[in-house]
C-alpha cells in the first residue's frame, strides 16, 4: 500500500546501468550485511554487479553449530556437559538460562556471518514471523524457530509458511496448541492473515468470519514436550464445514476426519490464501522497506512494488528471483536511496565488530566467546532491538508505524546509548575474563593503502564509514586531529611512518593509536554514522 503520492524516483526495476564502483558496492554491502568488511569491497570490485548479486543469494543452507551449554559456571546442567550443545534436551528448569545462550549465539551468528545474505533473511522473517522468548519459554522451540527461518530464508515463501504454522514456538506464541475443535482460538489465523501474508491494505477484504474459520481449520495441532515434535490429534479438531467469504470466493473447505485431517485442510487453506494477489504484494512491500527504503509512493507502488510481485506469483512464491531482480535494479542503486535509511540497532551494533574486525575470543574459550557475543546481543537490546524478542507480533514498530518507520530508531535515549557504545570501544573498551572488546584503530588503519597521507586516509574513511559527504569544518577538524593541533601534513605522515618503520616500539604505536581512535570516535558520533 503506498503512503505518499508525490515521487521521490520514477525508476524502476530495469537493470541498473550505471557504474559498478565503490559507491554501489558501498550501497550494496550496507544494506545486505551487517557492517561492511572491506575486503568485501575488494571482492566485488573483481566482479560485475550479476556476478555479485548471485554470490550474495548463494545461500548455504548447512545449519550452524547449535548453542552450547555456556553457563555451567553458574548453572549446573545435570544432562548436558559444559561445551556440548543443549538444543535436543528439554529440561524446563534452565529455559531462562538456556534462552540467554541461545541469543548469545544468535548474535555470534551474525558476527561471522558469510558473504551471502543470509542473516539479514533470519531476522527479516524474525520480524515478520515474530515471536518473543519470554512468551514461548522453551528455548529449545526457540532455537527451532530459528532454524526453521534458517532453512528457507530464501528459498519458497508458501512452505516458509506452511513451516511456521507448525512450528512449535509459533503453536505456544499465537495459542496454536490450545486451539481446539471446543474452544477454537483466533490468534493464529487472524494474524496469519493480517499479518504474515495479506496485510491490511484496501485489496485485503478478508473478514471476522474467515478468521473464525480459519481457525477452525487449524484445530488440533500439539507439541511433545519431551521432544519439541509437533503432531496432529483427531479428537481435537474441528470435523465441521469451514465456510469462506466471497473475498475467499465463498470457498468451503470441506471438514475432514483421520490422522492427516489437519494437514489437508490446512494445505487448502493456504492455497486459499495464495490464490489472492495480495499476498505477493504485501511480502514485497515489506521486503522493500527492509532493504531499501520505508515510504512507498505511487511511482514506487507502480514501478517496484507491482512487477515485482509479479515476479513473485509466476514464480510459485519463490523468494530469490524477487531479490535478484531488485538488487540488479536502478532502482536500488538510484541517488535517492543510498544513505536513506537509518541503521537497524541489530546493523549497528553487530556491524561495528565486522567492520572494525574486532577479534573475538576463539570456540576454544567458549564461556568468554559468548559472554562477548551476549555484549552485542546487549547492546542491540540497549539501542531497542533485543533478537529474539520484537514487542509484539507485528515485529518492530521501525518497519511499519506510520509516519515514523525508521526514525523510531533514533531518540534520546538510544542516540546518546549509540554514541556511549562506540566512545568506549575506541577506548577503554569493554573488559571480562582478561579479554577486552575494543576496537584497535591501528590494525583498523592498516587496512588503508591512504593511512599515511591525511588528507587521502580521511577521504577514504569518510567513503567507508559513512554515507554522505563532510563539510569543509567537519574536514578540518578530522584532519586537526590526525596532526595533534599542527598546521603541516607531515605531522601525521612522519608519525605514521615512524611507527610502519618500528612496528613493536610501544611508544611509536602509541602515538598514532591515540590520535586514529580520537578520530574514529568523532567519525561515528557524526549522525552520518548512523545511516545505511
Amino acid at each position: 500500500m503506498a503512503t505518499t503520492s508525490k515521487a521521490r524516483t520514477d525508476s524502476g526495476i530495469a537493470p541498473y546501468a550505471g557504474l559498478w564502483d565503490r559507491s554501489a558496492i558501498l550501497h550494496l554491502l550496507r544494506r545486505v550485511h551487517f557492517g561492511v568488511v572491506k575486503e568485501d569491497i575488494d571482492y566485488y570490485l573483481s566482479k560485475t554487479l550479476t556476478q555479485s548479486v548471485d554470490d550474495i543469494l548463494n545461500i548455504d543452507y548447512t545449519p550452524p553449530a547449535p548453542p552450547i551449554n555456556n553457563y555451567n559456571d553458574r548453572n549446573t546442567d545435570p544432562n548436558v556437559p559444559a561445551g556440548s550443545s543443549w538444543v535436543n534436551d528439554y529440561n524446563a528448569a534452565l529455559n531462562g538460562t538456556r534462552r540467554q545462550s541461545y541469543q548469545m549465539w544468535w548474535s555470534g551468528q551474525i558476527i561471522n556471518h558469510d558473504r551471502s545474505i543470509r542473516e539479514q533473511m533470519v531476522l527479516f522473517w524474525h520480524n515478520h514471523f515474530a515471536t518473543q522468548t519470554d512468551v514461548v519459554g522453551w528455548a529449545n522451540f526457540c532455537y527451532q524457530n530459528n532454524a526453521t527461518l534458517r532453512k528457507s530464508c530464501l528459498k519458497n515463501f508458501k512452505t516458509l509458511v506452511k513451516d511456521i504454522t507448525l512450528d512449535p514456538a509459533m503453536l505456544i506464541f499465537l495459542n496454536g496448541e490450545r486451539n481446539t475443535a471446543s474452544a477454537p482460538d483466533e490468534n493464529y489465523s487472524r494474524e496469519l492473515q493480517e499479518l504474515f501474508t495479506l496485510g491490511k491494505s484496501l485489496d485485503s477484504q478478508y473478514t471476522e468470519s474467515d478468521v473464525i474459520s480459519g481457525a477452525k481449520v487449524l484445530t488440533g495441532w500439539r507439541i511433545n514436550k519431551q521432544d519439541g515434535t509437533v503432531y496432529f490429534q483427531e479428537n481435537r479438531h474441528d470435523t465441521n464445514d469451514k465456510q469462506f467469504s466471497a473475498y475467499y470466493n465463498n470457498k468451503i473447505i470441506a471438514g475432514k476426519t483421520g490422522p492427516t485431517a489437519g494437514e489437508e485442510e490446512l494445505d487448502e487453506m493456504l492455497a486459499m490464501i495464495f490464490a489472492q494477489n495480495e499476498v505477493a504484494k504485501f511480502i514485497v512491500r515489506k521486503l522493500y522497506r527492509w532493504f531499501v527504503y520505508y515510504d512507498i509512493d505511487e511511482a514506487t507502488e507502480n514501478n517496484v512494488i507491482t512487477p515485482l510481485a509479479n515476479i513473485f506469483r509466476d514464480s510459485d512464491y519463490e523468494i530469490k528471483p524477487v531479490l535478484e531482480a531488485l538488487f540488479r535494479s536502478e532502482h536500488f542503486y538510484d541517488v535517492a536511496n543510498r544513505g536513506a535509511l537509518i541503521k537497524s540497532p541489530a546493523s549497528f551494533t553487530h556491524g561495528l565488530i565486522r567492520t572494525y574486525d574486532i577479534v573475538m575470543p576463539q570456540s576454544t574459550e567458549y564461556v568468554t566467546q559468548y559472554s562477548a557475543w551476549g555484549s552485542i546481543s546487549n547492546f542491540s537490546r540497549l539501542l531497542q532491538q533485543e533478537l529474539g524478542d520484537p514487542p509484539s507480533v507485528s515485529g518492530w514498530p521501525a518497519y511499519y508505524q506510520l509516519p515514523q518507520y525508521h526514525e523510531l530508531w533514533i531518540n534520546s535515549d538510544t542516540l546518546p546509548n549509540r554514541n556511549r557504545i562506540t566512545d568506549i570501544l575506541t577506548t577503554n573498551g569493554y573488559n571480562y575474563n582478561g579479554y577486552s572488546l575494543k576496537i584497535d584503530a591501528v590494525s583498523f588503519a592498516e587496512k588503508f593503502d591512504s593511512v599515511s597521507d591525511p588528507n587521502l586516509f580521511i577521504k577514504d574513511l569518510l567513503e567507508f564509514l559513512h554515507t554522505l559527504p563532510a563539510e569543509d569544518a567537519q574536514l578540518a577538524y578530522m584532519k586537526s586531529i590526525l596532526l595533534s593541533g599542527q598546521l603541516e601534513d607531515h605531522y601525521w605522515s612522519d608519525a605514521w611512518n615512524a611507527y610502519i618503520n618500528d612496528r613493536n616500539n610501544d611508544a611509536k604505536r602509541t602515538v598514532v593509536s591515540q590520535r586514529l581512535s580520537f578520530l574514529l570516535k568523532y567519525l561515528m558520533n557524526l549522525g552520518e554514522f548512523q545511516l545505511s
